[in-house]
Order: structure tokens, then C-alpha cells, then sequence
């Protein structure tokens, strides 16, 4: 559970990938940082998504429009990486340039010790994959991205998920015309951006099968039909990712907080609702502490 010193039997990717081959769906909420992370895994879940649109509103407080830099997202990502000991999926958005920028992206995300990153075929800069106006570059060119990224992976364990974007700009047949590509250039999942109705779930879904694992983004209000997971299972989607859920909480919880603090001067009211000191110092690893200061003095 994301200790100091602890230890893992089997090495994160190697979980990741056996999670993406049980017939799943696996499940992946989205952390935003260390703290979120925390609480993914200790409500009980296998894998941890870290969020560009969440990373993005965190960091700088902006929407996610490509304002973020390759080595900014790379941070979070390690900051988030240590905190837990489950496997963590992170954004690698569009690689941050050119097939070369690619190589050194990927190399990035896996020396921060992710089991798998995600890499998509918007234009710079990319837009969170549920807002209008977004671009997508030349199908030969996200391949080319694709090859890199997995000629430069050390691990063979380390996970690529392409993504397309193309279904907004181009239609949905030219997504899954793109996802083909981008399997046969050496992705090991496919992830179709948005489709915006059942019915186009279910096409890619039943076009896509055999090809790779598929990826389904339960965007939280976002333009894709909220299926039950069972019905994303029945599909043949092998990982689900919740992507800004923590977040949207965490913005409500802060809200009432400080909307409590505004009209009463305090948050004595408030208080009932949260944890108490100790119960979150506990939550965040403070016995631990306690027992390594004993075990080092």
C-alpha cells in the first residue's frame, strides 16, 4: 500500500498486463496527484489513471488544452507512481512532438517507473479528447509515433495504448481505420476517443475485436453514453477508465468547505463531515513513520 520501504511481488506492468488480459473490464479511476492516487488504491482498486485534464486543473488551474509540457506531466506522474503499488496509467497526451520527441517521452514515463502511458493523434496543441475543436494529424504520421514508442521502451512489459481522436473530426470509420494502424505499428491496446452514441460503441467494439485490448473512457459528463460496467464488459472492453470523478469530488468537497468558512467565519460546522486529524495523517502513512524512526533511532 504505497509504503516507504515496501516491496511488491510482481512488478507493476507485469500486473498491468495480466489485468488487461482476464477478459476484464479492468477498472481505472483517475488520480490527479499522490493524494488522490492514495485513495484510489486503498478504496480497493487494481490500477491508478493519472489524468492530463486532471494533472492540468491541479497544476495551473486551467482547462486542458495542451498547456502543460512533456516534463511537467512526467513529474506528476512520478510523484504518483511512488505513492502507490499498484500499476499506474498515465496521459503521455500527444508525445509532446514529433516521433523523436516520442522516443524521449516514452523513455521519460518509463524511468518514472508507469506500467503504461497512452499517446494520441491530435494536432499540437490537443484538447481534452470531449472538447469541440480538435484536430488530428496524417494516420502514417501517428504510426510513425507508435513505432517509436515502442522501439523505445527498455521494458517489454511497458504498456501503449494508442489513442485517435478521429471520430470527432473525421468520423467514426476513419477512427477504426486508424486504430488498425496504429495496431499493426506496435500498440498493444487501442483507445477510440468519444464515440458519442451505443451504437457507435458497439461498432467499435465489434470492429475492433481480436485486434488489441480496447480502452472505454467513462468520461464523467462527457460526450460518451454512461453504459454500465457490466454492459462494457459484455462488449469486450478490457479496461475502463473514470478519468476526473476525484476530481469534480474534491471540488465540491472544497466548495462547501469554504462556502461554510465564508458565512460562519470557521469550519467548526463543518468539521463532522470531514476526518479528523489523526484519521487522515493516519491515511496518508504516518505510522509508518512512527515505526521506521523506531527501527532507524
Amino acid at each position: 500500500m504505497g509504503e516507504l520501504l515496501g516491496t511488491v511481488d510482481t512488478p507493476p506492468r507485469k500486473r498491468l498486463r495480466d489485468l488487461l488480459s482476464t477478459g476484464g473490464p479492468a477498472v481505472a479511476p483517475g488520480a490527479y496527484d499522490a493524494l488522490s492516487a492514495r485513495l484510489v488504491e486503498q478504496a480497493g482498486f487494481d490500477i491508478v489513471y493519472m489524468t492530463g485534464f486532471g494533472t492540468t486543473a491541479s497544476l495551473i488551474g486551467r482547462p486542458d488544452v495542451g498547456l502543460l509540457s512533456g516534463a511537467e506531466m512526467v513529474d506528476n506522474a512520478t510523484r504518483i507512481v511512488s505513492a502507490v503499488d499498484v500499476p499506474v496509467i498515465a496521459d503521455a497526451d500527444t508525445g509532446y512532438g514529433n516521433a523523436i520527441n516520442v522516443v524521449r517521452t516514452v523513455r521519460a514515463y518509463e524511468q518514472a517507473g508507469v506500467a503504461g502511458v497512452h499517446l494520441e493523434d491530435q494536432v499540437m496543441p490537443k484538447k481534452c479528447g470531449h472538447m469541440s475543436g480538435k484536430a488530428v494529424i496524417p494516420t502514417d504520421e501517428m504510426a510513425g509515433k507508435i513505432r517509436a514508442a515502442a522501439e523505445a521502451r527498455r521494458d517489454p512489459d511497458f504498456v501503449l495504448i494508442a489513442r485517435t481522436d478521429a471520430a470527432a473530426v473525421h468520423g467514426l470509420d476513419d477512427a477504426i481505420a486508424r486504430a488498425r494502424a496504429y495496431a499493426d505499428a506496435g500498440a498493444d491496446v487501442l483507445f477510440v476517443e468519444a464515440p458519442t452514441s451505443e451504437e457507435g460503441i458497439e461498432t467499435v467494439a465489434r470492429e475492433l475485436r481480436g485486434v488489441a485490448p480496447l480502452v472505454f473512457n467513462w468520461a464523467e459528463g462527457g460526450r460518451t453514453p454512461p453504459l454500465s460496467l457490466e454492459r462494457i464488459g459484455e462488449l469486450g472492453f478490457s479496461l475502463v477508465i473514470f478519468p476526473i470523478g476525484t476530481l469534480l469530488a474534491a471540488t465540491v468537497g472544497m466548495r462547501s468547505l469554504l462556502a461554510t468558512v465564508k458565512a460562519e467565519g470557521t469550519p467548526t460546522s463543518a468539521l463532522g463531515e470531514l476526518p479528523s486529524f489523526g484519521e487522515f495523517t493516519d491515511l496518508i502513512g504516518l505510522p509508518e513513520i512512527g515505526e521506521l524512526e523506531q527501527r532507524f533511532s
